[in-house]
């Protein structure tokens, strides 16, 4: 086990000055599996003052006495160490914080508290203070139910969730997120069913937090299915839920909730991000509201107008950012936009590039990905959508024009004292072929010069050299065009 030597420092220290020091938690856990802790939490039957006095830049966490130690160290995941007291906790009346605190006097009162076996274990390091090897103390049969690939509760499970409801959901997150092949002992699975109304009591910030490290995990949809099956998904997202068992017509062969579901799936295996993952989840929300009629022909005219304004209640209960509540709404109020190549004209792409936004357009073009992969079909972008990637690349870029010149009209009638007529037209377009061969020319004073000195040549050549201009501006425009195609693999 790789611990690193500023972990075994501190540990050193706090014995070092006569108390006992332990890694506890989860950094355990990782450990034992070969992997890198995320964090490091430390376990002492020091108490906070005497923590505060052993080192030098500390700042106390929260009301369980938790004091963080500040290290001088670019690795994040060392910058700060997290020590605790042994402590027990009396009942929770709220089923989210203990009615008191009290400092325990061993580290076996400090683990029967905590919530799965998995993570009720600690680790002693060798230090200078007579501790020769590592040590690892598992009292509740961790190890065993790390290589099972168990999850299970310590002691009584109903007790442990009547203390912090959340853990309902922690059972779920670790399951999936720990790996494949892990599974949720069976009376703490039991537990989990019969405790899950106690899920309304957290606060609902909690709950979001919970959520969004099952759906940002590799098996995001298996956990929110796992919700269902626990009871946990209706007091979580009641509206998802809703589209189970609701079958969708021809055009699809999952039902509802099936679909999100498959939706998600893809989303996380192409490791897309929170906005997609939410969105492909939600899109379809609306569905059981809006459908009318049965079996093969039923409908479901609006759901995506539905299903916008279900997400934004949805979202906004369970208080995510109101930046993220409206790009996900967006994305799930036009994941169903009509695009076929041969009828779909520029004009409406530009409309939709208005009402998504350019930024959001690769987002939205990922749910109708997921959307599709969802439905059963075997290809997620077809030649149809990369048609439109081209579309909306072509219609968002900088139009080749004279406007992109740093002088205009008015200058040139200004400099050579003439009326508006085709001239002024022709020598702007000179001068923008002149600018585009050099870009670095495109500064008033220089303008101004060649503005000059095209004053001075005949209507006849001034008008080849114009035309000549405009022959090269549409090359450049076809080749620019032509560019963009091959991007996106469009003949």
């Amino acid at each position: 086990m790789n611990i690193p030597k500023e972990i075994r420092s501190v540990l050193k220290k706090i014995e070092e000055n006569k108390f006992e020091s332990y890694l506890v938690g989860g950094c355990v856990r990782d450990l034992l599996r070969g992997e890198e802790p995320l964090d490091w939490d430390i376990a002492t039957n020091a108490k906070p003052e005497q923590i505060e006095k052993i080192f030098t830049k500390t700042f106390r966490d929260n009301k369980f006495g938790t004091v963080v130690v500040q290290l001088e160290n670019k690795n994040p995941r060392l910058k700060e160490i997290e020590i605790t007291p042994y402590r027990t906790e009396s009942k929770y009346t709220d089923k989210r914080h203990p009615d008191q605190i009290r400092w325990a006097k061993t580290l076996k009162e400090d683990l029967k508290r905590r919530d799965f076996t998995i993570n009720a274990m600690a680790l002693g390091c060798p230090t200078s203070n007579g501790k020769s090897d590592l040590g690892v103390v598992d009292l509740f049969g961790g190890q065993d139910d790390l290589e099972d690939r168990i999850i299970r509760a310590v002691g009584s499970p109903n007790e442990r969730f009547s203390e912090d409801a959340l853990r309902l959901m922690r059972a779920v997150r670790l399951a999936i997120v720990l790996g494949e092949n892990w599974k949720i002992e069976e009376k703490t699975l039991q537990a989990i069913k019969k405790n899950s109304r106690l899920l309304e009591i957290i606060s609902k910030e909690r709950i979001r937090d919970e959520l969004m490290k099952i759906i940002m995990s590799p098996r995001g949809a298996q956990g929110i299915e796992l919700l269902r099956e626990l009871n946990l998904l209706k007091h979580i997202m009641p509206e998802l839920e809703q589209g189970y068992g609701v079958e969708q017509n021809k055009h699809h062969i999952y039902g509802v909730y099936e679909h999100s579901l498959r939706s998600l799936e893809y989303a996380c295996k192409k490791n897309f991000n929170k906005y997609v993952r939410l969105a492909a989840l939600l899109h379809d929300i609306g569905k059981p509201k809006t459908k009318r009629g049965k079996g093969l022909d039923s409908t479901f005219y609006n759901h995506e107008i539905v299903g916008a304004k279900m997400a934004y209640q949805l979202l906004n209960c369970l208080k995510f950012p109101k930046k993220d509540i409206q790009k996900i709404v967006k994305l799930v109020r036009y994941h169903l936009f009509y695009y076929n190549v041969d009828e779909v004209g520029e004009s409406s792409v530009r409309r939709l590039v208005r009402q998504v936004g350019l930024e959001n357009m690769d987002e939205l073009l990922q749910v109708r990905m997921c959307d599709r992969i969802g439905s059963g079909v075997p290809k997620a972008e077809p030649y149809k959508l990369r048609h439109l990637r081209y579309m909306i690349e072509k219609v968002s870029q900088d139009p080749i024009s004279v406007t992109m010149l740093e002088i205009g009209g008015d200058d040139v009638m200004k400099i050579l004292n003439i009326k508006p007529g085709p001239k002024v037209g022709q020598i702007l377009d000179i001068l923008f072929s002149y600018v585009l061969n050099e870009p670095e020319k495109n500064k008033k004073d220089l303008l101004k010069k060649e503005i000059e000195k095209l004053g001075k040549i005949s209507e006849k050549e001034l008008s080849s050299l114009a035309e000549k201009s405009r022959k090269e501006r549409v090359q450049i425009m076809s080749k620019r065009d032509e560019m963009t195609k091959n991007k996106y693999w469009i003949t």
